[in-house]
């Protein structure tokens, strides 16, 4: 099992693709005891990781599985003196089925993937502060968003014991009835979260209204590679703490693209006014006006200038402004990984037709990010220049050839590139020599 889980893997950072591909792939690469596997065997690994040990726990949402004891045990050994507090980024997707989706896990729903004809199961995914998967979890693809965090949440107090856990997560991930539950847990769960600036009243007549000074935390840029400029407020409604901030050069975009749909907008007005109504772009700065005709409604227009360049935040952290904003952008190496388990390990589509077998394939695209993000650690620790897809095409353009000379048998090693050489070195592994004499 282990090197049916281990080869699989490999197959995600490598190739992708499906599980049949990977007993297929292995075929060209020398990997140790793989080679006698075969494709039920792999199937049947994956039915494994996915298989429930206990009943769910209707708090948690989703069954305890093989799968959460792999992670559980994960997370030990990166345990230390300072874990108490576990600052956890949270994030989900949706990944979409050719087939029916399993048992119960697959059904249609909000589909991210723009495929709302296929079935699909919601992915969320949290990371430590290193950006180091910390735990996957999966739900019917009907879930709302809403109902993810507080489940993940229950779990790294209850199975992974972090006493204290801080949670950072993007404005469709929480409702009130979450921020009220953080609160009353005991020790309460703290929170950064974003915050849906048009739909709260409070936060577009109140918050946003606020006179208070800004204070710059980064400045204007002078290169391209300079970090983005920021400006951040904290306002206080009752015991309720927002902070704002501002983005100059946001600000700036923003005000240009509304004002070159205005003026795309009045000179539509004079050729005639009811095709308007059909673009979006348009419509949202349309009144009607006497006999059933459009005008563009200066108020609104007002009103959109407030949101621009500007995100809020809601936290009940002792955090200052600065370091909310800040670790609230942090937020985004979460949807860097999303990006990565769709785009280089395509875990999409997916073909298997149990629950189980399911949560085993998600799961092995979790360990194989989990693998990636060791490496790319150990590289940086170590001071290296590196770019993933340089670092695995190299690797995987490392070859050796059997040649026989004399009576003698050889083993000749392909040229190692930079990238390639730099990842054996970060991960403590010898390379082979050049050419070698085996029995």
């Amino acid at each position: 099992m282990e090197r049916a889980v281990y080869l699989t893997v490999l197959h995600r950072l490598f190739a992708s693709g499906s599980d049949r591909a990977a007993e297929k792939w292995k075929e060209a690469y020398r990997i140790e005891g793989v080679s006698g596997l075969e494709l039920h065997q792999l199937y049947r690994t994956m039915a494994w990781l996915g298989t429930p040990v206990e009943e769910g726990d209707p708090a948690l949402g989703t069954p305890r599985c093989v799968k959460d004891c792999i992670e559980e045990a994960m997370f030990e050994t990166k345990r230390d003196l300072f874990t108490e507090v576990e600052l956890v980024f949270f994030d989900t997707t949706s990944i979409y089925f050719e087939g029916a989706g399993g048992q119960s896990i697959g059904q249609h729903g909000h589909s991210k993937d723009h495929r709302p004809d296929l079935r699909q199961i919601v992915v969320g995914i949290a990371l430590d502060i290193k950006g180091r998967p910390l735990c996957c979890e999966m739900w019917p693809g009907n879930t709302a968003d809403v109902k993810t965090l507080l489940p993940v949440v229950k779990r790294m107090r209850e199975k992974f014991r972090v006493r204290e856990v801080f949670v950072i997560a993007d404005r469709g991930m929480v409702s009130k009835g979450t921020l009220a539950e953080f609160e009353a847990m005991k020790p309460p769960v703290h929170y950064i979260v974003g915050v849906r600036m048009r739909r709260q009243k409070e936060v577009g007549e109140v918050v946003l209204k606020s006179r208070k000074p800004w204070r710059e935390i980064t400045p204007e840029r002078k290169w391209a590679k300079d970090p983005a400029p920021l400006k951040v407020k904290e306002v206080v409604v009752e015991d309720r703490r927002y902070v704002v901030c501002l983005n100059e050069e946001e600000r700036r975009k923003d005000a240009y693209d509304r004002q070159a749909i205005l003026s795309s907008l009045r000179r539509a007005l004079k050729a005639g006014d009811k095709s308007l109504v059909g673009n979006k772009g348009y419509r949202r700065f349309l009144k009607v006006e006497g006999k059933g005709h459009f005008q563009i409604d200066e108020e609104q227009i007002a009103r959109e200038a407030l949101y621009d360049g500007i995100w809020v935040l809601r936290t009940d952290t002792d955090l200052d402004a600065e370091s909310v904003a800040i670790a609230y952008k942090t937020l985004w190496m979460v949807e860097d990984t999303f990006r990565t388990a769709k785009s280089i390990l395509e875990t999409r589509p997916i073909y298997h037709k149990c629950d189980e077998t399911i949560r085993g394939h998600v799961f092995c695209s979790f360990l194989a990010l989990a693998l990636k993000r060791e490496l790319e650690t150990r590289m940086e620790e170590k001071a290296l220049k590196w770019k993933w897809s340089d670092v695995i095409t190299g690797l995987d353009n490392l070859q050796e050839v059997e040649a026989e000379l004399s009576g003698h048998r050889f083993l000749l090693r392909s040229q190692i590139t930079g990238d390639a050489s730099q990842a054996l070195r970060a991960a403590g592994v010898a390379v082979p020599p050049a050419l070698r004499e085996i029995a």
